[in-house]
């Protein structure tokens, strides 16, 4: 079952609410205006029944009382559907305006009330007035039957406009809408021609409303992003070929040159160790790309030990002193630093950069590593030569060898550095690469995490 489109959805709520609204308004009125038709009813009843008791105040003497009848003839004559009586205290009726009592009048004292008799709408009161040592009850009552059409006929038409008042307001709404969701609609359509080849296109972030223009701008950083991975990816794949083609290469034409004729035992050994080389270098690439691609997917968790990075340091410069001392490149350390982190993953990024760091130093000169810790740790890794600006930003690119042209596969497969990035960053920190003054450093800061407790 499809589910009601966001235009109808925003359209139905805002027709809701002006439903809502546009009833309390409707009923606000209603009441006030039946209010004032109730007051203005009271203030003609109290206005006719304070006549009629200056009447019966002045009328003292037996003459004065016998001439009050026709002084209430002449008081309501010219006010149509106002009936007026004095009832005794026996409950006989004295006086009654020429209109009649109408069915329901009260005859004792009682507060204004309203009701219906003979297919017409009375509201009335009545009230206690003394005459000397006599007690009469005043009772008054006006026809309201006009005022009770008015209002029917003002409570349909109001009720009608409420109506067309909503219908308006939901279509008004459904068109606002619809013309305020337009740049969603061109999301949907520019998200119907993405594809592999063609991530270039971006929505305008111009002449947009704020959370649409939010939305816009991050649908364009997620393109941008999508666009990176995809180119990335393509590279990845033709570098990764490329890299698998030279070993498996190297087999193929190794095996195919011995078995082209018969050998002797020393050559077939000098074969397979030749083969074992390729075998050494092939599982040494499947073991980065899957720790690379582990951490991809934030599946390679360090552990919280505390760790020497000065000892580390010393160690692996024994280790590589050999390689260097061959080129005569000198290796210096400075400073020291003690961080919790995982021993073996920062043993293996500090190895990647000294290695590195000796491969592209010239011959003579020196490599120099630098530590430093105040609240977190900084790792300098020196050495001179330079990297053009176009190939600094790609140097922890997987496979970048920084030579356009594939170097020979004894001086590694462009896959170390971005162990080294894959390594800081799931210890939280960053690397950088820098070239300047003909020197060029790699910069880690690690932050200083506690150990686990």
């Amino acid at each position: 079952m499809n589910s009601a489109s966001l235009t109808t959805r925003i359209s139905l709520l805002f027709a809701m609410s002006a439903a809502v609204v546009l009833l309390v308004l409707g009923w606000i009125v209603a009441r006030a205006v039946d209010a004032h038709f109730i007051e203005m009813d009271r203030h003609d009843l109290d206005g006719k029944l304070t006549l009629v008791q200056n009447l019966l105040a002045r009328a003292d003497r037996p003459d004065a009382l016998a001439a009050v009848p026709a002084q209430l003839d002449d008081a309501v004559i010219g006010h149509h559907g106002l009936a007026v009586a004095l009832i005794d205290a026996a409950g006989h009726v004295w006086y009654a305006s020429g209109h009649g009592l109408p069915q329901g009048m009260p005859q004792r004292p009682a507060p204004l009330a309203t009701w219906g008799a003979q297919g017409r709408t009375w509201r009335g009161l009545a009230a206690s007035v003394a005459v000397g040592d006599t007690q009469f009850t005043a009772a008054l009552a006006l026809d309201i039957t006009h005022h009770q059409q008015f209002l029917a006929r003002f409570h349909t038409v109001l009720g009608g406009a409420t109506v067309l008042a909503m219908l308006a307001m939901a279509t008004l709404g459904w068109l606002a809408t619809r013309a305020g969701l337009q740049p969603l609609g061109r999301m949907a359509r520019l998200a119907a021609r993405l594809s592999a080849t063609q991530l270039s296109e971006r929505l305008p972030e111009t002449a947009l409303p704020e959370e649409i223009r939010t939305l816009a701008t991050a649908f364009n950083a997620m393109l941008e992003r999508l666009e990176d991975a995809f180119r990335r990816l393509s590279e990845f794949s033709s570098d990764l070929a490329h890299e698998l083609r030279t070993p498996v290469s190297n087999l193929m034409t190794q095996t195919q040159v011995a078995l082209a004729r018969e050998r002797s035992a020393p050559e077939y050994r000098e074969v397979l160790q030749s083969a074992m080389e390729e075998y050494e270098r092939l599982a040494r690439m499947i073991e980065d790309m899957l720790f690379l691609a582990k951490a991809d997917n934030r599946q390679v968790v360090p552990r919280r030990d505390s760790v020497d990075l000065a000892q580390e340091v010393r160690e692996l410069i024994e280790f590589h002193g050999l390689v260097a001392e061959e080129r005569g490149v000198r290796l210096e350390q400075h400073g020291a630093a003690i961080i919790h982190g995982d021993r073996l993953m920062l043993r293996r990024a500090l190895s990647n950069l000294l290695s590195n760091a000796i491969r592209h130093c010239p011959d003579g000169d020196t490599v120099r590593v630098r530590l430093h810790q105040d609240r977190d740790v900084e790792l300098l890794v020196e050495n001179p030569g330079d990297i053009p600006p176009d190939r600094l930003s790609r140097v922890f690119d997987r496979f970048y060898t920084g030579d356009p042209a594939r170097r020979s596969g004894a001086e590694g497969t462009g896959l170390g550095l971005a162990i080294v990035r894959s390594i800081v960053e799931a210890h939280g920190g960053s690397v950088r690469v820098g070239a300047a003054n003909g020197m060029v450093r790699f910069a880690v800061r690690l932050p200083e995490a506690r150990a686990a407790d």
